[in-house]
């Protein structure tokens, strides 16, 4: 795994923390990095965030509801972290999203000006009052192919599972993008028994254990039709084999979330070693 990269950067193992509250502080990411994540992704970088919204977790006996948006520090706040980051030569992709194409495609540009290495664009997110109506191919076209034409950084686009996958992945690569995250996470409820009402107040986004045959199949499908573009891998990952089933299906690397949500460190730690062990030993390629 010492040859490993992704979004060209050089990677010790294919274990990467996903974005997320846990990766919206500078210390939470150096020390994430220090106990052995391949790289670490930002929490989504946003000029103008929601403001107002009840952003909360809700853990559910298997995976966890979220109603979080974006960061809340400030698009200056995050250049001067970056520019620590890569002052200090580490492995960390910035997640950046905002409301328009063109408003995207000038936050890329500011944060190439940092010396941050890769992006990945949190286009996907369903957790904004007005939903997501219209991830479709068109608008992820539009996204990636704008930040294109202000950064010659390489650009993951992150996309949810489910209908039109494929057309909208392959609008990601026409517009540029030089890999794609799957996935994001998906429409989740669960209802409050005292109540009946839903938890959190609506429908917000499902991540954990009970997404991953569904991101495994998604990713199976996508090498069989010969997509060749790099994939990160993510969803339900808490130890080494689930990293091992992502890599056979053709991920090129993972990324490790919720799992983390559970004493983080101790977690990844595990999770890193345990799949040093597993993928050291050769697999068969998928079928």
């Amino acid at each position: 795994m010492s040859d490993l990269s992704i979004l060209g950067i050089p990677i010790a193992n294919p274990v990467i923390v996903g974005s997320g509250l846990l990766t919206d502080q500078e210390r939470n990411i150096r020390k994430l990095i220090e106990t052995g994540a391949g790289a670490v992704v930002t929490k989504t970088i946003h000029p103008s965030p929601p403001a107002g919204l009840d952003e909360r977790i809700l853990r559910l006996p298997v995976g966890m509801l979220n109603s979080t948006t974006y960061s809340k520090r400030s698009v200056a706040h995050w250049l001067g972290v970056l520019r620590s980051f890569a002052d200090d030569g580490l492995p960390v992709i910035a997640s950046i999203h905002a409301d328009s194409p063109a408003e995207l495609a000038v936050l890329a540009a500011e944060v190439q000006s940092t010396g941050c290495r890769a992006l990945e664009l949190g286009i996907s997110c369903l957790n904004e009052e007005s939903g997501l109506p219209d991830d479709n191919a068109d608008r992820v076209y539009s996204y990636t192919s704008e930040v294109r034409t202000r950064t010659s950084l390489p650009v993951s686009v992150k996309l949810a599972i489910g209908e039109g996958l494929e057309d909208r992945v392959r609008a990601a690569i026409a517009g540029g993008a030089d890999a794609v995250t799957l996935s994001d996470t998906i429409s989740g409820a669960a209802v409050a028994p005292e109540s009946g009402e839903l938890e959190l107040g609506g429908v917000y986004g499902y991540s954990g254990p009970g997404i991953k045959p569904l991101v495994l199949a998604a990713i199976w499908r996508l090498r069989r039709r010969r997509f060749t573009l790099p994939i990160m891998g993510v969803g339900g990952i808490a130890s080494g084999r689930d990293v091992a089933d992502y890599l056979q299906v053709g991920a090129d690397v993972t990324q490790v979330y919720t799992a983390l949500h559970t004493d983080m460190y101790t977690t990844l730690d595990r999770i890193v070693t345990e799949a040093a062990a597993i993928t050291a030993v050769p697999q068969e390629a998928p079928v």
